[in-house]
């Protein structure tokens, strides 16, 4: 009877070492599996980096364009930025130049009405331009002195008007689209 209880015990650790031996193998199996998971996880990044570095090459060179073009663009922008405002001038200096022919080619009466009708002709079309465009005469007279849109150039005295009151207007002021293009050049009271 031990016998047969030996036995028992014997196929217990016969069963267990096997189990071992086993469980070694597995180990052992499993080393080059993570190494091999290791390697092919590697290989997968190094691709994956190639890749991210190739669409960041990309991307900036695509930057580098947009930036190129903008500037390009920018530049043609302001060099012909007033081509639509030259173009509208040139019917301005085709009546002017008739004014001017007018004049020449007259029999010597009327010579000065001729002369005025067209100038006047002319600054009419001229202020339809510069309304098209948002310039605007400044509409000074009998205002107070500004020195934001006036430059005075003499001072008078005057007891009838407050000081500093705009009495005479040497050369117009003009607006565009409501900021200053040029201080009027003004005689004022002191």
């Amino acid at each position: 009877m031990t016998k047969n209880k030996k036995q028992p015990q014997n196929e217990n650790i016969e069963e267990a070492l096997e189990e071992i031996e086993n469980t070694e193998t597995l180990d052992e199996v499993s080393a080059p599996t993570e190494e091999n998971n290791v390697e092919a996880e590697l290989e997968e990044l190094k691709s994956e980096n190639l890749k991210l570095r190739e669409d960041y090459l990309r991307a900036f060179a695509d930057a580098e364009n947009v930036k190129r073009r903008c500037a390009q663009e920018i530049e043609k922008n302001n060099k012909y930025a007033i081509a639509d405002f030259a173009k509208s001038l040139l019917t301005v200096a085709d009546n002017l130049h008739r004014a001017i022919e007018a004049v020449d080619n007259s029999d010597g009466k009327n010579n000065c009405e001729a002369l005025r009708k067209g100038v006047e002709l002319t600054e009419n079309e001229l202020m339809k331009v510069f309304a098209k465009f948002g310039i605007s005469k400044m509409d000074i007279m009998g205002t107070v002195f500004d020195p934001n849109y006036h430059q005075v150039i003499q001072e008078v005295e005057d007891k009838t008007k407050p000081a500093g009151t705009v009495i005479a207007e040497l050369q117009t002021g003009y607006m565009i689209n409501g900021r200053i293009l040029r201080e009027a050049m003004v005689v004022v009271t002191k």
